[in-house]
């Protein structure tokens, strides 16, 4: 069979991503290709189980409603008997007179069908309502329709995200948009009411009064099976919970976290596996009661193996789908063997349960505002990533899997010593004592933003670091900046004596290219970098955050005074892109106006030197004669000692100082 583009309400469409290959065993439901418009972005379900026997499209193609994406082996009986409903359905609402259809057949008609002959056409108002997306809560993320607007059957009109998936919203009628009862931002869940929709051709006594179909008892009895095998009660049933993907061969048991006989909830971690890219919890699917693990501690595992059985609650009509999809796949065993075989533990498998979430509730939401599939974001839950840090390679900056994959493995190889740092930190220390005989203690979290920074700053135990200290005259300097402050103030700039100092470091490490440059990894060499981006450290209600600053060396004291004040301002407001955080190869950290006397920054990995600024103090400084009060600025500037010496170091704060006395030998 072939699987075609439905109509995902535009004319045309892009293949963004192929999520299959020749060869590949898909189950009902399975997204097999993603398609991007100027609308939106759709997965593609397959309709059906089957092998994947051939694509038709490749990555950039255009395809509009009906064009063929792939071609399907499928389950033959499932399909065929599929169709058969369907058609049976069709035939029945053509043969027989509209007043003799049943409701249930008649409401799959085009609204004009369903009048009874010889009534007059008019317009009624429809509620389209929040279809089971499978989560008891979700939020209105986007708003797909205005009023006024014409809608078709199955156009998607509001954009619904939950912590499990983005989900587009379709119309179960067409119409005319009359009113919208939600708003971006609302908390919905199954059966609220999102629009109102005026259909055409429908009567007020027809919708109330639709006579029950007269159809005899052999042709309800199908439909009659399927509502009863809908309504069947609750049944028990043993489901395996396998290992997702987690893009890798082989993962490792890391910790069982659950016994035998044990009762667990539907997406409870059960199981932490291991890979060199992600560590992952596997919930549950659903609730239940473990009857058998399969694994033990250690042992290496693939994707879709059995970790453990657990007894819960399946209803009997997906029990059914189950045992008669693998019949109908084990007769066709004879024909095809291996694809057969394949089919057939495929349809027995439940669904694997997609990896426990590792993001928290901040970093979730932060994720929802990126251009990315469900599939994707799904993934990035899965291996704790935040999407906003991915570099993007797909059509309109989306991102795909293979980006999340890239940055998984960058983040790991490039960072592989935070991990080592934070374990032999935790490995130095015993455990805190129990202060309960001491009046006892109260837990508070600290912030998403320290908690990241703690593999970051243990790095540290690892660098050799001394700090240089120094005192700048800056009295004329800030005499300057005082008639200039006005000025700057009318054009709605703050002018600090930081922009000042960034000017001439950027300066200084052009003269001094070791000090933005990096240790190799093989501690042979320096990399010497091309480029100036400096680290501006800034204090948040969550903690200190280092946005950077790009080539201060090609811009006016003016230029990074404007963009200081929109890098802090954007760090406080939580604003900060990937991008603003990346590619720093020296950083300055100002105390300001707090108060102290010196402080040794730490230096910030990989980066080899860092600059701390103290309040600056009026002090007595000998000129020969006497002493004048002068406005004296502290520098700590902390460095690697393995890139930097000593006498290196104290040149360079020197001839910092020496600019900052001043600043017109810039010019020189």
């Amino acid at each position: 069979m072939h699987i075609k583009t439905p109509d995902i309400g535009v004319d045309k469409a892009t293949v963004a991503e192929i999520l299959v290959k020749v060869g590949d065993c898909i189950a009902v439901e399975d997204s097999v290709v993603l398609l991007e418009s100027d609308k939106a972005s759709v997965e593609v379900p397959s309709p059906a189980a089957g092998i994947v026997k051939s694509i038709s499209v490749s990555l950039g193609d255009e395809v509009n409603e009906g064009s063929v994406l792939l071609e399907l082996e499928a389950e033959d009986a499932a399909s065929t008997a599929a169709d058969a409903v369907q058609q049976t359905a069709e035939n029945r609402a053509t043969a027989l007179p509209d007043q003799e259809i049943m409701p249930e057949l008649a409401s799959h008609q085009p609204a004009a069908s369903a009048q009874p002959a010889g009534t007059s056409s008019a317009s009624a108002s429809v509620e389209v309502k929040l279809p089971d997306i499978g989560v008891e809560k979700a939020l209105v993320g986007e708003i797909l329709v205005s009023i006024g607007d014409h809608i078709e059957i199955d156009q998607s009109i509001v954009v619904v995200e939950s912590d499990k998936a983005t989900v587009e919203v379709p119309s179960s009628v067409a119409g005319i948009v009359e009113s919208i009862e939600v708003h971006e931002g609302d908390t919905v869940k199954e059966g609220v009411l999102l629009i109102k929709v005026k259909v055409a051709g429908l009567t007020a006594q027809a919708e109330v009064t639709a006579e029950p179909a007269k159809v005899t008892p052999a042709e309800t009895r199908p439909i009659q099976a399927e509502a009863e095998a809908e309504s069947a009660p609750a049944a028990s049933a043993v489901i395996e919970i396998s290992v997702p993907d987690l893009g890798v061969d082989k993962a490792t048991v890391a910790e069982i976290l659950v016994q035998v006989g044990d009762r667990v909830e539907a997406d409870q971690s059960i199981i932490v596996v291991e890979s060199d890219k992600a560590t992952v919890e596997v919930p549950s699917s659903i609730a239940g009661v473990i009857k058998a693990i399969h694994v033990r501690v250690g042992q290496s595992v693939s994707q879709g193996a059995a970790l453990l059985s657990i007894e819960g609650q399946a209803t009997a009509s997906v029990q059914a789908t189950q045992v008669a999809a693998a019949e109908k796949i084990a007769a066709k065993a004879e024909a095809v063997p291996e694809k057969a075989v394949a089919l057939t533990q495929k349809a027995q498998a439940p669904i694997i349960a997609s990896g426990a979430d590792k993001l928290t509730q901040a970093e979730n939401a932060a994720n929802a505002e990126v251009y990315a599939g469900p599939a994707v974001r799904k993934l990035a839950r899965e291996l704790g990533v935040v999407l906003a840090k991915v570099q993007a390679s797909g059509a309109h900056e989306r991102v795909m899997k293979e980006d999340v994959f890239a940055y998984v493995k960058t983040r790991l190889t490039t960072g592989q010593v935070a991990p080592v740092a934070q374990a032999v930190a935790a490995a130095s220390l015993p455990k805190l004592p129990d202060f309960s005989a001491f009046g006892g203690t109260q837990e508070k979290a600290m912030t998403r933003l320290q908690q990241v920074s703690v593999p970051q700053l243990s790095l540290n135990n690892f660098i050799p670091q001394v700090t240089q200290f120094d005192l700048a005259d800056i009295t004329d300097l800030e005499a300057w900046r005082g008639e200039l402050k006005a000025n700057f103030k009318k054009d709605g700039v703050s002018l600090t004596i930081l922009a000042f100092i960034a000017k001439a470091l950027a300066h200084l490490l052009k003269e001094e290219p070791y000090f933005s440059g990096h240790l190799a990894d093989d501690q042979k060499s320096v990399l010497l970098r091309n480029e100036i981006h400096m680290g501006i450290a800034v204090a948040t209600a969550d903690g200190l955050t280092v946005p950077v600053l790009r080539h201060p060396d090609q811009k006016s004291v003016k230029q990074i005074a404007i963009e200081l004040g929109e890098l802090s301002q954007k760090a406080r407001d939580r604003k900060l892109s990937p991008k603003d955080l990346q590619g720093a190869n020296f950083t300055i950290t100002s105390l300001g106006s707090i108060g102290g006397t010196a402080f040794t920054p730490l230096v910030n990995w990989p980066q080899v030197a860092i600059l701390g600024i103290s309040p600056a103090t009026m002090q007595p400084v000998w000129n020969g004669e006497s002493f004048d009060p002068r406005l004296m600025l502290p520098l700590s500037l902390s460095y690697d000692h393995r890139v930097i010496n000593g006498a290196d170091a104290a040149r360079f704060t020197h001839k910092l100082t020496q600019l900052l006395a001043d600043i017109r030998t810039l010019l020189l």
